[in-house]
């Protein structure tokens, strides 16, 4: 009995790999779908490139990001000896005198590689930047599909380890968020706006960080019983409701950490002082 997917006698299935093989539906439109389906990844990939842009331009301008007690969030920990002179801050020189170009670019691998091997951005720019697929019943225009079997997509299996990274450049943050908590001449007990700014990034990070999948799993995977573990399970529970909103968190998050950097760019190039709360 005919099912209506068969293709007629008369008209050939459309040759070709991927969704265009001989057992796959005879639907000779490339999708059925009537709405703007191609707004989301366009959108998608407009923000993550304006991100890329705007990252790219401040990881190599190797100045304006500390203005005391500020320092950018793409140059924390400092890592060379070209580094400004941060009091009490994340000085770390590691790498001698020989490095010469941005301090951040020594940094930035950790929580950039974080996110590029995230699961969510996984899927945001495969669908905005490689269209596979680019929406939701809407065929890849690839002709095969191989996952993240081989190189260089195998490479998206290195998440878990930087999202111990991770950890640690929250850390870090967090300890640059208290340092917010002085004037410019490192006086304890003031705050300005860079230090709501600092605040509300260092939440995000924290949100976005534990709501990781791998997260989730190193705190309640390999578990039989949860019954037996109730601390593991109580924080199992929480970081799932957390992970439900991991793609929210993931944006808001991404937005923060650049008017973070862009809000010490400016108090650094002198555009305007830091107003101060008390």
């Amino acid at each position: 009995m005919a099912t209506g997917t068969e293709p007629p006698d008369t008209d050939p299935h459309p040759r070709g790999g991927g969704v265009h093989t001989p057992t796959r539906a005879a639907i000779r439109a490339p999708h059925l779908r009537t709405d703007r389906w191609w707004l989301a990844p366009a959108a998608t990939a407009a923000g993550l490139l304006a991100f890329v842009v705007y990252s790219t331009w401040r990881a190599f301008a190797g100045t304006d990001y500390y203005a005391a007690p500020y320092v950018s969030p793409f140059y924390s920990p400092c890592l060379a000896e070209n580094c400004e002179p941060m009091r009490s801050g994340p000085n770390w020189e590691i790498f001698g005198n020989w490095w010469g170009l941005s301090p951040a670019i020594l940094i930035l691998v950790f929580p950039l590689g974080f996110r590029l091997t995230c699961y969510y951005y996984r899927k945001a720019y495969y669908r905005g930047f490689w269209a596979s697929p680019p929406a939701c019943a809407v065929a890849e225009p690839h002709k095969k599909y191989t996952g993240e079997t081989r190189f260089p997509l195998i490479l998206q299996n290195v998440h878990r380890y930087f999202f111990y990274a991770a950890l640690a450049v929250a850390g870090i943050l967090t300890y640059d968020t208290v340092l917010a908590f002085r004037d410019e001449h490192y006086a304890w007990g003031h705050m300005g706006v860079g230090t709501l700014v600092f605040l509300v990034n260092i939440v995000l990070i924290w949100a976005y960080t534990l709501s990781c999948h791998s997260c989730r799993h190193i705190v309640g995977g390999k578990l039989k019983h949860f019954s037996r573990h109730p601390v593991r399970y109580r924080a199992w529970r929480l970081v799932g409701r957390l992970n439900a909103r991991h793609m929210l968190l993931a944006w808001a998050s991404l937005v923060s950490v650049a008017l973070a950097d862009f809000y010490v760019y400016l108090v650094a190039s002198g555009a305007f002082d830091d107003p101060r709360l008390f």
